[in-house]
Parts: C-alpha cells; sequence; structure tokens
C-alpha cells in the first residue's frame, strides 16, 4: 500500500515526501485502514495543488461574501468593488509597512481574505523607497492582482523639502512612481508651509503623469507623523481646508484625504463640528477620512453611514467590515448601522 501511495502523487517533493512517510508508517501500524488514508492523501494533494495553481498565476480570489454558505442571513448591501479604487464610495484604504512591517505573504493572504473590502493599500513613511526594487514591484503587481490600488502615501512632502521644489527632482519622483506601478500619490503638506497655487499645480501635474492625485489636508499645522502636544499650536479654520479642498477637486483631484490631527487625534475632545463643515461644504464621496482607531471610524459611520470612505490600519480591516455590513459592533452600534440600496449605485 506504501508503494502504491507515494506513486499515486503529482505533487511537489517536498509534499510527497512527507505526506507519503507519514502515511507509510500509518499503514504500517496494526489496525490502520489505509483506504482512507490513501483518500485522505489524494484530498490533501487536490488541495494543495489547487493552492498551489493560484500561487503561481497570482490570479486573486473570486469568490466574495455573496458566495458564503451564510449569506442567507440579511446584512448591509455596500456599493461593489468593480476595480482598482473604481467603487463611487465606500471606499477602505489600509496602511502598508510603516509601524510594522507588512510582508507580501501576509498581505497576499490578508487581500485574500478580506479583498472585498479593501480597496487601497498605502505606504507611509516613504518605506517604499528602501525596499528592494524587484520586491517592491512584485508587491505592488501582487496588490493588483486584487483588484487593489497602492497609494504612495505624503513622502512627497520629504521631496519637496529636500530638493527646495525643484521641479525636475519632483517630476522624476512623480514619473518613477508611476513606472513601478502606483496609482494614486498623496499630496500632503502637514509639515510644510506651501502655497496654495503651488500645491494646486502639483495636482495638475500628478494627473498628467498619469496617477490619481490625492490631496491631504488638515486644520493642524505639523500633522502628518507621530506628533504629540499639538494641541497647544491652535488649529487653522475649516474655512482654510474647504477652499483649498474645491481648488484641488477643481484641478482634478481623484479625492481629498482629511487629517486625523486636530480633528479626532492629538485633542482633548473631538472637533465634530470641524467635520460637520467639512462634510456640508464638499461632496461626501469626494472626502477619505483617516481613521486613527475603531472609535474613529465608527464614529464616521455613525454619522455619514455604511458608505463613508475611510483610511484604517491593516489590523483593522476586519472589524470595519463587520460594522459596514452591519452583522457586528459596539454596543452603540450593535443591529443599528443599515443601508437601502434598491439598485446597486456603482
Amino acid at each position: 500500500m506504501a508503494h502504491i501511495l507515494r506513486h499515486k502523487i503529482n505533487a511537489p517533493l517536498s509534499l510527497t515526501n512527507n505526506v507519503a512517510l507519514t502515511l507509510t508508517r500509518r499503514c504500517a501500524s496494526p489496525g490502520t485502514n489505509c483506504n482512507a488514508a490513501s483518500l485522505s492523501l489524494t484530498q490533501a494533494k487536490r488541495a494543495f495543488a489547487s493552492g498551489s495553481a493560484k500561487g503561481a498565476t497570482g490570479s486573486k480570489q473570486s469568490e466574495n461574501s455573496a458566495d458564503s454558505p451564510f449569506s442567507f442571513i440579511p446584512s448591509n448591501a455596500l456599493v461593489p468593488k468593480s476595480g482598482r479604487g473604481e467603487r463611487s464610495k465606500g471606499l477602505t484604504e489600509i496602511r502598508g509597512s510603516y509601524y510594522n512591517p507588512v510582508t507580501y505573504t501576509y498581505l497576499n493572504e490578508l487581500l485574500s481574505d478580506w479583498g472585498e473590502f479593501v480597496d487601497g493599500v498605502k505606504f507611509a513613511g516613504g518605506a517604499f523607497t528602501l525596499m528592494p526594487p524587484s520586491r517592491l514591484k512584485g508587491l505592488i503587481d501582487m496588490i493588483h492582482s486584487h483588484g487593489t490600488y497602492v497609494s504612495t502615501g505624503g513622502f512627497v512632502e520629504h521631496v519637496l523639502a529636500a530638493s527646495n521644489g525643484n521641479t525636475k527632482v519632483v517630476g522624476e519622483y512623480l514619473e518613477t512612481c508611476k513606472e513601478m506601478g502606483f496609482d494614486v500619490l498623496e499630496l500632503s503638506s502637514g509639515f510644510l508651509t506651501l502655497p496654495a497655487d503651488d500645491w494646486t499645480a502639483l495636482v495638475k501635474l500628478t494627473k498628467s503623469i498619469g496617477l490619481k492625485p490625492k490631496p491631504e489636508v488638515g486644520i493642524l499645522f505639523g500633522a502628518g507623523g507621530d506628533t504629540e502636544g499639538l494641541e497647544t499650536k491652535g488649529t487653522r479654520d475649516p474655512r482654510w481646508v474647504i477652499e483649498r479642498a474645491e481648488k484641488f477637486l477643481e484641478a482634478g483631484a481623484d479625492r481629498i484625504m482629511i487629517e486625523s490631527e486636530g480633528i479626532t487625534e492629538n485633542v482633548k475632545e473631538w472637533r465634530t463640528d470641524v467635520v460637520s463643515a467639512l462634510t456640508a461644504a464638499l461632496p461626501v464621496d469626494k472626502l477619505m477620512f483617516e481613521a486613527a482607531d475603531p472609535a474613529v471610524f465608527a464614529y464616521y459611520i455613525q454619522t455619514l453611514g455604511a458608505d463613508v470612505n475611510v483610511f484604517v490600519d491593516h489590523s483593522q480591516i476586519v472589524q470595519l467590515a463587520c460594522l459596514r455590513k452591519g452583522i457586528w459592533g459596539t454596543s452603540d452600534l450593535f443591529g443599528r448601522v443599515t443601508t437601502f440600496k434598491p439598485v446597486h449605485d456603482g
């Protein structure tokens, strides 16, 4: 029987040797059902071959929550994901490597399981510039295979500061990002003072190169990193943010990222009045709110609904998905998050 088992396998040698050796030992033991062992090995082989084929082609997961055996249980209808950042609203962008390394294997598994609820992956702190080029390109290609876009984060601030705004250096940075496969280029100036017209020119240049410009604006100067005590420095009037956001959208910005510092982060009390001012003056589907922790994205969903665009840490995607779908939540939101979509409006 052990001889037969060994010759029924076409899987790689590492799997063949390990599994066959285990079953050989079991078949040699008194009372062992070798037919059952053969069946188990065949099933294991099929599962391994299926996984290997998917891994080799880099194909994205085709299943989603609608295919779940639990789909008979009602849950919220959300705008469907149709491509890289093509969902009209309800987008989720997650943080990649920065505070913790987010490896190829981990991210591939995460997107295989939860890619239906992830629209974009954002690098932070210019981390991507320190990666081996082949590894970076492979990581970006894998993310794309899951129908998910890749954002640079706000590293352009360093490029501007280090080059004194040299147009050649900035242009080369944008072109290199495009060549490496980035889709979205975040244009933040939390640490810099930048004239509104210059900022707008960056939006236009980014769009002309073929990247989606996403300016980041906020009410607190010096925001964008691990900053404490900023509440003592005062904040900008929300109208400052609104005026710039309007200029950027008119210039072709894809969306506007709203910085959390000064609103829900580094403040003693949340500035919900700022959120109200922004959403009253600007189209909500063109805004994406930075949500530093679950209490923050829960607030945005409670205030603006399940279709709000948010940026969260990669570790928070499951909790956010459950909240959007209305299947779970904290005591103040449990069973209260709902949607009404007679037809998909994606």
